[in-house]
């Protein structure tokens, strides 16, 4: 899944949401269109949003930009609680260092500092979440919600591991590498490995050049996914979702079922639900056409596309 950044990005820009500093950048060829924000998943940097992707959603009529969750990438790193990891914190239910409010918080900071009053969103994984929530929260600020490879953004403890495949996640809570870069260039692949689709043969060399360019500790950072991941939600359920919603999900996602993108969709009025043929928990360029055509169109309030099955 790992990418990096040869595209034509602003200078890293910083947003504030009290104490915490949100590192964020725009694309800049073109940047005069329709405002879309890009909130990345668990532990990962922003890097990690493929710039082919970007570059296909600028040409469609987008202004882009993305951002380090807290937690992540430049962005503020809070100090260290009492954890076992992300899947005992996954398990739990609850966390302490911040709530999953101060998370969908961070995004329209963001946006503040953007001069953005309101933008699309499109989040993957933990990041689709977190844009569920965004909706949830600050309606008024979010034209339209996608969400990709997400679990439902009220769901929490049990509920939410009802949609995980528990063999991905144990074989993630048996990764460990050494807290150095090449440490990070090794997670990086291993992530990669583990989130492509088991359909497609797994390219390693270029998954280990993007990683060499963009080395994200992030990714085997356990304390700093801990408290992402225990980020507990105490607000409205996502039934009360009133943007235009599109679900995408990978028909292959190794790490969250298909069942969560079907639950999503059928419980957000009107949402719109799209599989993506032979796409793991990843943004794989195959994928770019479809995702890039559903999110414009979404955006352009046009008549659903046929839904594709997860076969």
């Amino acid at each position: 899944m790992s990418s990096s950044s040869v595209g034509p990005w602003s200078p890293v820009r910083w947003a504030r949401n009290g104490t915490v500093r949100l590192a964020h950048d725009q694309w800049t060829e073109p940047s005069d269109g329709d405002p879309l924000l890009l909130v990345i998943g668990l532990g990962a940097n922003r890097h990690w949003f493929p710039d082919g992707l970007c570059r296909m959603l600028a040409a469609r009529g987008f202004a882009v930009a993305r951002y380090d969750q807290r937690d992540g990438g430049e962005s503020s790193r809070l100090p260290p609680t009492a954890t076992g990891g992300p899947v005992s914190a996954l398990l739990r239910g609850h966390g302490e260092a911040y709530t999953a409010e101060d998370m969908a918080d961070d995004a329209t900071a963001v946006m503040d500092a953007l001069g953005w009053p309101s933008a699309h969103l499109l989040g993957v994984s933990l990041g689709g979440a977190v844009a569920q929530r965004v909706a949830l929260r600050h309606p008024g600020r979010v034209r339209t919600l996608t969400t990709m490879a997400a679990v439902p953004g009220d769901a929490s403890g049990l509920r939410a591991v009802r949609y995980v495949r528990l063999r991905t996640l144990a074989k993630f809570a048996r990764l460990r590498f050494p807290d150095s870069p090449e440490g990070s260039i090794a997670a990086g692949v291993a992530v990669s490995r583990l989130l492509a689709s088991p359909h497609r043969p797994f390219d390693e060399a270029a998954a280990r050049e993007d990683a060499t360019r963009n080395v994200d500790g992030g990714v085997h950072d356990r304390q700093a996914q801990s408290r992402q991941i225990g980020a507990q939600w105490h607000g409205r359920r996502i039934d009360a979702i009133a943007r235009p919603t599109l679900v995408l999900h990978g028909a292959d996602d190794p790490l969250i079922k298909p069942a969560a993108g079907q639950a999503i969709a059928s419980r957000i009025p009107g949402a719109r639900l799209v599989f993506l043929p032979g796409v793991g928990h990843e943004l794989p360029p195959h994928s770019w056409e479809t995702v890039t055509t559903e999110v414009r169109r979404l955006a352009d309030g046009l008549p659903d596309g046929r839904e594709q099955s997860a076969g």
